[in-house]
Order: structure tokens, then sequence, then C-alpha cells
């Protein structure tokens, strides 16, 4: 991907080498069920984060940590993307009569603090619309190369991009439309409503690269191929297959594999952000 040249951006907020404090959360409280809730929304396994609830603070210590130069490298990168979607929905938005919020994207290690509770690294990242930022912890992307079979700078590019066509989803009202139709749905519904929101993110993701690489061609060869990889390598099915040795639709959340490459695909070969409306598809 060729990025150096790009604009790097000023919503980038390093809380890399800081410590979430400890404090103590009621089993069972308040608390917990926030957390809950949250891990719902984002369709995930409720335990990951309760399991964790005794860390759970809403400050951070002072950091006192050094970073080698590659990964200073690679935030650098983050900031150009960051700034290349910045700079692709602006002109989105603004075509159709709409102001566009920048997003901030948060780099942590190991566990965050957002608008949205506690969070671990084990997570992934994640967009919070509390608060209306992204999180990252960027040792994500050595799982991405090895577990997920995903290396690349562009597959990095693409998992940025995804976060931010949630942001994108908060700002049509998308989110807060399936949140609500979530709450009245049963489980398979609620699971159904979710994997939709996550390939619309998909497909936006592709809107982004198109309209990307169309201003100031920012594609190498092997590039498109790196983010479908990413796509397929965080697929439900893959990832059930890999944990359970099998793979139950019905528990799906985020989409299968073929699924996310073909709204990636589908966003990319657009450029079209109407073309995502995944809520509206008859077939996924």
């Amino acid at each position: 991907m060729r990025w150096e040249r790009g604009r790097r951006s000023d919503n980038i907020e390093d809380r890399r080498g800081m410590r979430v404090g400890k404090k103590g959360l009621a089993s069972g409280g308040i608390g917990a069920i926030v957390l809950t809730l949250v891990a719902m929304y984002f369709g995930v396994d409720p335990s990951v984060l309760l399991n964790q609830a005794d860390k759970l603070s809403p400050t951070q210590t002072e950091r006192h940590t050094t970073f080698s130069p590659e990964e200073e490298r690679l935030k650098e990168f983050m900031s150009v993307v960051l700034a290349d979607t910045e700079d692709v929905w602006g002109t989105l938005f603004r075509g159709s009569g709409q102001p566009y919020t920048q997003p901030k994207l948060v780099l942590f290690s190991g566990s965050v603090q957002s608008a949205c509770g506690f969070a671990e690294a084990a997570m992934g990242p994640f967009y919070c619309p509390g608060d209306q930022k992204l999180y990252l912890d960027m040792r994500f992307f050595n799982d991405l190369a090895k577990r997920h079979d995903a290396p690349g700078d562009f597959a990095q590019a693409y998992v940025v991009a995804h976060e931010v066509g949630h942001h994108v989803q908060t700002l049509l009202g998308v989110s807060n439309q399936v949140n609500t139709a979530r709450q009245r749905a049963g489980e398979a519904e609620g699971n159904a409503l979710q994997v939709r929101m996550e390939l619309q993110a998909d497909c936006f993701a592709g809107v982004w690269a198109h309209h990307a690489n169309k201003a100031r061609q920012i594609l190498e060869p092997g590039d498109t191929e790196e983010a479908l990889a990413a796509a397929a390598g965080v697929g439900d099915d893959r990832l059930q297959k890999k944990a359970r040795g099998y793979v139950v639709p019905e528990s799906f959340t985020h989409g299968s594999s073929e699924q996310r490459m073909r709204w990636f695909s589908r966003g990319m070969q657009s450029g079209e952000p109407g073309q995502c409306d995944s809520f509206k598809a008859t077939q996924l």
C-alpha cells in the first residue's frame, strides 16, 4: 500500500503503555449488567468481559514506556489510514448535504476504558458509539497475520476502515435503529441483525478503499487480496471451526468468511454507500 506521502490525522489518542487501575465490581450488579449489554451490542460473548470485571476502573495511570521504531512506524501508518477515511467520508457526506464528524482512534495496550465500558485486547478492535472512538491494540495485527492468515498493510487498513464503517453507521442512525431492534428481538433474530450490521461495515470499508485509490492510487499489487484475506480470516465460520471444530450459523454475529469478502468487494467495486444496504438484501 502506498501510504508514506499521505496526510497524517490528528485524531489519534495514544494510550499505549497505560495501565487500567483495578477497582472491584460486584458480581451480578449493575456494572455486570452494563458489561453484558455492551458485549451483546458488539456481538461478543459476555463472559469475555464479565471474567475481567474485577479490573474495571474509570482511570488509567500515566505510561512510562518507550516504543520501537517499528511500532512508531505502525502508529504513523494508522494515522495516514485514518486521515484517508476522514477525507473520503467527509467528501461523501458533504455530497449528500450532511456533516461528517471525525472519530478518534485510541491506541492502547492490553486493556482500556471506554464510554462503553472496560475492554481487553482479546476482544479485538472495536468502535464505541458512546464516545465515537475506535479502540485498537496494534498487537492485534500479529494475530491477524499469524492466527488468521492475513498479513500485510492493506489488511491492517481494512481493520481500521471497518471500524470507521461502524462510526458512519452511528452518524447515519443505523446503529441506534439496530440496537433498538435487537432489544426487542430474540437471540437468533438479534444475531441476524448484528450480522447485517457487520457486513454493512465491511461494505463501507470497501467504499473507502475505492475512493482512496481513485483519489491517491494507494493500491499496490496484492493489496486487494490482503483485505479479502483479512475479511475471510475473521469470518464467524472460520473462527468457530478453529475454536469448536464445528460451525453454528445461528450464532453468527459478524458473518461468514464468504459473506464478509463479498460485501467488502461490493463496496470496493461500486464505491457507492447506497450499495451497502445489507438490511434490505434478500441474500447476504
